[in-house]
């Protein structure tokens, strides 16, 4: 599904160059779990950005089902993003104004489905997240743990092919932290590939790789399962 080669993402301002990657060469096939590891600042974030089409590379190949996409204008990058890639942060992002559902229902009003179909869809995940009893609540009338519930069922309305997780569970507590691991887990054993940036060996250990960057380059890559194992935490 991603294919990343050569790549280099270079941060210039007027008087300082800061190469943020680095001659990095990544494969990531369809339905794995990958987690990428690192030392603050060593490029974690950026590569997530550049898998989820949010940046460009500076130089470099990547190719995503295929297609290249390295380069394309803001425009066709968001166009690529929907429905294809969803994304989950540390910090929820959830809108403060919005509730539950209105949240969760956002990606699909961007996709243009019609408002029936949208009530079906939004419905059908919040039961699956289990967080439908506190559709109508706002943002701040949620725990941590139900926000992230919450952001992951907004990630997945679409059925993307790809989920994009940045420090998911690195604002919840342990209960609840392996309570989005579990989501993650699921929503991957049923086909979806995800890509997760975390510092977290515990969260590190549902993966099938686990890659390692070092000042912006690939140092190690582990391979923990294959593709269909169950995490058993």
């Amino acid at each position: 599904m991603i294919k990343i080669e050569k790549l280099k993402k270079i941060f210039r301002t007027e008087e300082i160059e800061t190469s943020a990657l680095n001659n990095v060469n990544i494969h990531i096939n369809k339905g794995e779990f990958v987690a990428i590891m690192g030392p603050s600042g060593c490029g974690k974030s950026t590569l997530l950005n550049v898998i989820g089409l949010l940046d460009n590379p500076t130089e470099g190949k990547y190719l995503f089902d295929g297609e290249e996409v390295g380069q394309l204008k803001e425009r066709n990058r968001t166009k690529l993003r929907k429905g294809n890639i969803g994304f989950v942060f540390q910090s929820f992002n959830l809108i403060d104004e919005l509730n539950v559902f209105e949240n969760v229902e956002l990606p699909l009003i961007y996709l243009k489905y019609k408002a029936k179909e949208r009530k079906e869809m939004v419905e059908e995940v919040l039961h699956r997240m289990k967080i439908g009893h506190r559709r109508k609540h706002f943002p701040q009338q949620l725990s941590g743990g139900q926000q992230q519930r919450v952001a992951i069922a907004r990630a997945v309305i679409a059925n993307p092919k790809l989920i994009l997780a940045d420090e998911p569970t690195g604002n919840l507590d342990s209960k609840n932290g392996q309570e989005v691991m579990k989501l993650l887990t699921e929503l991957n054993r049923e086909g979806t590939t995800i890509v997760m940036v975390t510092h977290s060996m515990r969260d590190a250990d549902y993966a099938h790789r686990v890659v390692n960057l070092f000042d912006g380059q690939v140092i190690t890559e582990e391979m923990k399962k294959e593709i269909g194992d169950i995490a058993l935490m």
